[in-house]
């Protein structure tokens, strides 16, 4: 291979790389701290006003972000928070926190699937409300890529039985992820975040899809 023909070739993948790269933004908006936490990512303290970028690779999927609140952490980072806590500053790849909280899906465009599938999931719980917008491409693919959002009471409005510190229970903590459905207790949140994920065969109404490269921005209470 000629060194110019390996430089075309190595600046026409740095076009591609560049054209498919996604920037997720994360705000907080909240008038407490947030520590925000992501796999992959790690996590970073959010003051109020403070923002967070995440650079994903092209590829990502199954990927996570969430919100923790109440959290005391020791000079190395170790600690616990009142929600969604991993034990750390910056979470492990794998470890998704506690339970209850308000969750953010996505997995960037693959082979087969040329779009990113996103959504927001309150089959955890919620803690925080969010919102999840496109910075570019709004509107595309038939307006299913758009702003989705969960920012309803949920705290002050949660059922008795499903309060906890901090935040409010999901009917599937209790009966079961894989097994929990439609019924009057997933209509709970559907009812207040029709967005969301309210139990696992839930995907009809609650997942979205924009193109691939498209830039976003996670906001905690938006």
């Amino acid at each position: 291979m000629s060194p110019i023909y390996f430089s075309l070739v190595t600046i026409l993948l740095s076009i591609i790389t560049i054209t498919h790269a996604t920037t997720i933004t994360v705000v907080n908006n909240c008038d407490y701290t947030v520590w925000a936490a992501a796999d992959p990512g790690g996590g970073r303290q959010l003051n109020k006003g403070n923002t967070w970028n995440l650079n994903p690779a092209p590829g990502t999927k199954m990927a996570r972000i969430w919100g923790r609140t109440g959290c005391n952490f020791d000079g190395n980072g170790n600690g616990n928070c009142q929600t969604g806590g991993c034990g750390k500053l910056v979470c492990n790849p794998g470890n998704w926190g506690t339970i209850p909280k308000t969750l953010f899906e996505y997995t960037l465009a693959q082979p087969n699937n040329p779009t990113d599938t996103i959504d927001i999931s309150l089959i955890e719980g919620f803690n925080i409300p969010i919102s999840f917008s496109p910075t570019s491409n709004s509107g595309a693919l038939g307006g299913n890529c758009r702003t989705i959002r969960c920012t309803a009471d949920i705290n002050g409005q949660c059922p008795q039985n499903w309060r906890v510190p901090g935040g409010c229970k999901s009917p599937c903590t209790s009966q079961g992820i894989g097994t929990c459905g439609a019924n009057g207790d997933s209509r709970f949140y559907k009812q207040r975040c029709p967005d969301a994920y309210s139990y696992p065969n839930d995907d009809p109404t609650s997942t979205f899809s924009c193109p691939s490269g498209t830039n976003y921005r996670l906001t905690f209470c938006p």
